[in-house]
């Protein structure tokens, strides 16, 4: 069993962030490690992913995620270690991954979780990245949506992000040429020489469209769109007849109290453009599809990712802030606990 006299730590929505949120939007809180029930699990946290969807729930409104109550636990993806079961599916030691929050220890559903093989060759950390539900976006907006075709231009928002590095190396493998845009030039130049992206834009640049301009001089076939602002209106000036458009995200709004008005989109018509959103949690089936494909992709260093690793479960607050003004660079994690020797 868990231990019911040991503590563990959790961090909950203090007050409801107006603007970009703060640390002390959040407080961390203490209680004993419940025993779990006929059914659940109980596992110490390895790694907590922070991700820009998590902004959604700290509205008061509900978007597609539920909204967190002030004083509730924030939740997120982890990766974790069985420390007692109720569950006869699992054992002490099995290393699980699964929606579970910001916490040291947490009591789950194990309907809830999935484990990792043991033999594995990835990283843990890789499952809430490349292997996870980043990776499985960027494999399903590609594949579904902006269908790369040999000798088109692609153009990827964040490309040095989570999503988007993975998307444009996809991208690659069908043959297309692909144009990143990131911000600062050491993500751009990460974009173009590690991940081989044919050209990387920088999002900062004083004329954001005479760089594109430049970068996709045949106009663009398909986006992959994580950004929105002013990156978006400068990718639609440039788009060709029949283009696709993934929408995945916008993070350039999520921390505005009111979101600004759409462009107008009477191109869409004159130029038949498909403009799709989509969320992946829509389409569970593409994850362990995902991961099948991917796997030895990572293994044998075909498929590149980077990782931004924050230290103990107090920096969760400041992550979520740093992710949502672009100050991570890869897939931004915490590392909660320390794994044991595998």
């Amino acid at each position: 069993m868990s231990g019911s006299n040991q503590l563990r730590q959790s961090v909950v929505l203090k007050r409801r962030p107006s603007g970009e949120p703060s640390p002390s939007d959040f407080e961390i809180k203490e209680d004993l490690i419940p025993e779990p029930a006929a059914g659940e699990v109980v596992t110490r946290t390895l790694f907590l992913s922070i991700d820009p969807y998590m902004r959604g729930r700290l509205r008061e409104e509900q978007t597609y995620a539920v909204a967190i109550q002030i004083g509730e636990v924030m939740t997120g993806e982890t990766v974790g270690e069985v420390t007692a079961s109720a569950d006869p599916r699992f054992a002490v030691g099995d290393i699980v991954v699964g929606p579970r929050g910001w916490q040291t220890h947490c009591v789950t559903p194990g309907d809830r979780l999935v484990k990792i093989d043991p033999a594995a060759k990835a990283p843990l950390s890789a499952y809430l990245g490349v292997l996870g539900m980043p990776g499985a976006t960027a494999y399903a907006g590609v594949t579904e949506i902006v269908k790369p075709k040999a000798g088109e231009t692609i153009v990827i928002s964040a490309a040095s992000g989570a999503v988007g590095s993975v998307a444009g190396q996809l991208a690659k493998r069908a043959g297309a040429r692909v144009v990143g845009i990131a911000g600062g030039a050491e993500k751009c130049l990460w974009v173009q020489d590690n991940l081989g992206f044919d050209d990387c834009v920088d999002h900062r640049s004083m004329d954001l469209d005479r760089a594109l301009h430049a970068a996709c001089p045949n106009g663009i076939d398909g986006y992959f769109e994580n950004v929105g602002g002013a990156v978006q209106a400068a990718v639609f000036d440039r788009l060709n007849r029949h283009a696709r458009v993934a929408m995945c995200g916008m993070v350039s709004q999520y921390n505005e109290a009111v979101f600004p008005p759409g462009p107008n989109l009477g191109f869409v018509v004159g130029k038949s453009v498909l403009i799709q959103g989509f969320i992946v949690s829509d389409r569970p089936a593409r994850l362990p599809e995902w991961r099948a494909l991917a796997a030895p992709w990572i293994a044998d260093g075909s498929l590149v990712y980077r990782e931004d690793l924050h230290e103990g479960l107090e920096q969760a607050p400041a992550a979520l802030t740093g992710i949502l003004t672009g100050q991570n660079f890869g897939k931004l994690l915490v590392r909660v606990g320390h794994e044991a020797p595998r």
